[in-house]
This record gives C-alpha cells, sequence and structure tokens, in this order.
C-alpha cells in the first residue's frame, strides 16, 4: 500500500504542477484552465483518499478496531510496519487538509455573497458611484458586471467595451467555479498551488481572447488590460476583481500584441493522464485496504 500513498500524494501533484509550468502558454487558454483545475481537482482528490485510506488502518490497527471487528491488528499493523509513520501522519495531514478546504470554500462564499450585496438582483452592466478603479464579474442567475465611477473615467469608450467584454467572458464560461476548484485543490495538497494560481492566469487569458474576438481589435484589449491595471494597482480589490495579478499583466499585453494561436496541442492530455493514474492508484489502494481487513479477520 506504501506505492500508492508515494505515487498519489507524494508524486504525481508535484508532476502535475512541473507539468503545467512547462505547458504555461503552449496550450488554448480556455482548454488549458478546465483541464488543469480538473486535473487538479482529480489529483487532490485521489490524494485525500489515500490519506483517508492510511488513516482508517491507523484505526485499523488499534487494540479496540481488533476486538470490536475480530481482526489481527498485528496483521494489519505488519503490511506497513517498514513505514509505521505513514498511517500517522496520513492522520494529521487529513486533518490539516479538510480544515483548509473548508475555509477556502467558505471564504469563495463570503466573497460571492460580498460581490452579490455590491451589485442588485438584474443582469447586465452596472455603474456604481465609487472613485476606486474597479471592474469585476459577479457570478450568479442572471450574473452581474459590476464598474465603478472611477474605473469608467480611466477608460476610452473602446477600452471600456474591452473590459465588459473580458468580464462577460468570465460569467459566460463560469471561470469563478474553475478558480474555485483550483484553490479547493491546492488547499487540499499544497503541491498543487502554483497550478490553482495558474488557473487564475489562464481564465484571464481566455477572457482576453474572448474580448479581442468580441471588440475586433487585440491591441485596444491589451490597451485596456494595461489601464486597469494600472488604474487599480494600489486600490484595495471589491468582490471577484477580475483583471488579474499585476505579475502577469505584462505575459497577457504580450500574447494579445501577438497574432493569435489556432489549432490545438496535443500536450493538454499531460496533466489528464497523470491525474487519471493517481485516480487508479487510489482505487488499487482502496482494494487493497479491503483485502488486507478480510486477509487480518481470518488469521485472527
Amino acid at each position: 500500500m506504501f506505492d500508492h500513498f508515494v505515487w498519489s500524494v507524494l508524486v504525481v501533484p508535484a508532476l502535475i504542477s512541473i507539468t503545467v509550468r512547462l505547458l504555461a502558454d503552449r496550450l488554448p487558454p480556455g482548454r488549458a484552465a478546465r483541464t488543469v483545475a480538473w486535473s487538479a481537482a482529480a489529483t487532490a482528490a485521489a490524494s485525500i483518499a489515500n490519506l483517508v485510506v492510511f488513516t482508517l488502518k491507523a484505526l485499523a490497527q488499534t487494540p479496540v478496531a481488533g476486538a470490536l471487528f475480530g481482526w489481527s491488528t498485528e496483521t494489519v499493523y505488519a503490511d506497513t510496519a517498514q513505514v509505521a509513520w505513514v498511517p500517522v501522519v496520513s492522520s494529521v495531514l487529513l486533518a490539516g487538509s479538510g480544515a483548509a478546504m473548508w475555509r477556502t470554500v467558505r471564504r469563495h462564499r463570503r466573497t460571492i455573497a460580498e460581490a452579490r450585496g455590491y451589485a442588485d438582483g438584474s443582469g447586465g452592466v452596472l455603474l456604481v458611484p465609487d472613485a476606486r478603479p474597479q471592474a469585476f464579474a459577479v457570478p450568479g442567475r442572471p450574473g452581474r458586471i459590476v464598474v465603478t465611477t472611477g474605473m469608467r473615467e480611466r477608460l476610452t469608450d473602446a477600452q471600456f467595451d474591452a473590459v465588459i467584454a473580458h468580464e462577460r467572458a468570465h460569467l459566460d464560461a463560469g471561470h469563478h467555479r474553475l478558480v474555485a476548484l483550483a484553490e479547493v485543490a491546492a488547499a487540499a495538497h499544497p503541491a498543487l498551488w502554483w497550478v490553482a494560481r495558474h488557473v487564475g492566469y489562464l481564465v484571464e487569458r481566455a477572457a482576453d481572447e474572448h474580448a479581442a474576438a468580441a471588440v475586433g481589435s487585440r491591441r485596444t484589449v491589451a490597451h485596456a488590460i494595461g489601464a486597469a491595471a494600472l488604474a487599480g494597482a494600489h486600490t484595495p480589490a471589491l468582490g471577484l476583481r477580475a483583471t488579474g495579478r499585476p505579475g502577469v499583466v505584462p505575459r497577457r499585453v504580450a500574447h494579445l500584441l501577438q497574432p493569435p494561436r489556432h489549432g490545438t496541442s496535443p500536450w493538454w492530455v499531460l496533466p489528464a493522464l497523470l491525474a487519471a493514474s493517481s485516480l487508479v492508484w487510489t482505487g488499487e489502494a482502496i482494494y487493497d485496504l479491503g483485502e488486507l481487513l478480510v486477509y487480518a479477520s481470518q488469521t485472527r
């Protein structure tokens, strides 16, 4: 069973992070965001499941469990006797991951509630009187785009149209769900932290490409991104601000100032294959635990 722990808890999350780094700008951003987010989620789920398996094993090898279920605790313990620390450490990691995921889910709920409180319940674009330069999409049914007067005053008409198209792309594609999925995965496993940040970058790139197609000018969108980033650089974000981290703005602008890439790349399957392999090995770990407990019942 220890090999399953090594592969699903230690190796695959690190490989996913390395793979995403290498493929960062080689994939169409929309497809890449979906693939990376769901691969991270599957990898995190496999890791958590392995921790659950070893936590159950830690409980199964206690005298109380042996007496209650009628199996040999010595047999259960012997299966991982050479790495006796793994079940105990797994229990601690499982508790920490569970707490981190709960905090992340609660934070996302608070953020969405705050953003929805800032906008009214109807769809469309809401221009609010606020000197702070902000533009963000508020998910919901219907979704809402909020732009402050502080941001509107800093944009030309063409740039404003580009920002609206960008935010509408976030709503139409459900980008907030991909970001939340990736961030919960990162809370479950720290090695996926950079992967979650990259999902945030990819959804911004995907929205940029959609906006460029909508307004018919990649340069206009690039200028709008730069203007919005400069306007909001020193302003605390409200709600679900979707202009992107300052560090990635130059990369986004650089992509927009280049001709769009057409076609698809086969490399997007690599994160998906790694995540799938982790899930398969996790299924084997669950099966092995069941076999171990049956064997322990027969050897009491």
